[in-house]
């Protein structure tokens, strides 16, 4: 049976027009809150629902989201991607997965034919190898909303929404100094990547704080696998003086450094001590368990995605940049040297 009820109905009781009602379902950024929590309460009240797809017609919006990432298979990733469609969810958006396999070339193909007519927004975390901004750039010119988030472009005009990944990175250092280490290794990403940079300048940062060296045979930069976690740990073990500590850039590559220490014969956390950052399970699958930061990552897909809907709503929205604290979890790769 059709509802009796429509938006004509909802403004003559409420006493303000078609077009005020229409925009409070929407949510657009000029309809005043209280104004909007009226119309939702009584369209609760009579049971009415909004056509949504007519209201999508009427606006020129297509509900739609487009989320481009690095990996799928990733438990990072697939955090954000939990928290984007919580959010989206809420708002009553939906989202488009676009995968690059952490390819420049399958980036820009991919971004080079989008069809922006059928998205309102995109959330684009790069891939590693993202040494040029033209075809984020060419989007925004078209009027498209886009916030990065994690893999952020250092220069460029648009909202981020990241890990604090120098404080996290300075956190685990220290953690490590504290712990007793004198000589500890940084495995890193790829060197332009921004939050490799910021995860480097914590690093370095906490050595400087307790009056150490810096020593650059004790940071190699490659991948992010467990297999590049391995490879760099051979390097730093073949050292004529080797590192008593390793800080990894992500979890992945400290689990390569662990079964890497291992198989050298030598004690995780007594002879060598290993922390990592994202706070993947494979952390407490490992022997023995890698203290590590944990990253924020459903908060970071949740935050993000409001945000780039703050974006479609209001095109004037200024552009934000959002740093979401880490935490330090203690398991048994470090062992406290000092007590």
């Amino acid at each position: 049976m059709k509802n009796p009820i429509g938006i004509k109905d909802i403004a003559e009781i409420l006493g303000i027009s078609v077009s005020t009602v229409s925009r409070a379902f929407r949510d657009t950024h000029d309809v005043n809150p209280i104004t909007r929590q009226k119309v939702l309460k009584l369209a609760k009240e009579l049971n009415f629902k909004p056509n949504k797809n007519a209201s999508a017609l009427a606006s020129g919006s297509t509900k739609n989201i487009g989320v481009v990432i690095p990996f799928i298979t990733n438990y990072y990733f697939s955090m954000v991607i939990s928290g984007i469609q919580e959010e989206a969810y809420e708002q009553d958006y939906n989202i488009i997965l676009y995968v690059t396999n952490d390819s420049i070339a399958r980036e820009q193909n991919l971004l080079e034919n989008l069809s922006t007519s059928s998205l309102d927004g995109l959330l684009i975390s790069i891939s590693s190898d993202s040494y040029t901004h033209q075809h984020f750039e060419r989007l925004m010119t078209k009027g498209l909303p886009i916030v990065f988030f994690d893999r952020v472009p250092n220069d460029i005009a648009a909202s981020k929404v990241v890990q604090d990944d120098f404080a996290g990175a300075f956190q685990a250092t220290q953690f490590l100094l504290k712990s007793g280490a004198k000589r500890i290794a940084h495995i890193a990403g790829p060197k332009d990547l921004n939050f490799t940079q910021q995860r480097l300048n914590g690093y370095l940062e906490a050595l400087k704080h307790f009056n150490l060296p810096i020593d650059n045979s004790l940071i190699v930069h490659s991948g992010f696998s467990q297999a590049h976690g391995s490879e760099d740990t051979n390097k730093l073990l073949a050292l004529p003086h080797r590192p008593d500590a390793i800080f990894a850039v992500n979890d992945r590559k400290a689990v390569g450094a662990i079964l890497t220490i291992k198989k050298h014969g030598l004690r995780v956390g007594v002879d060598m001590g290993v922390i990592g950052f994202t706070n993947d399970p494979i952390s407490t699958v490992v022997e023995p368990n890698l203290t590590t930061i944990e990253e924020p990552a459903f908060d970071i897909g949740k935050r993000s995605c409001a945000l780039l809907i703050r974006h479609i709503k209001n095109k004037d929205f200024e552009i934000q940049d959002i740093i979401l604290p880490g935490m330090l979890v203690v398991r048994d790769s470090v062992v406290n040297k000092t007590s």
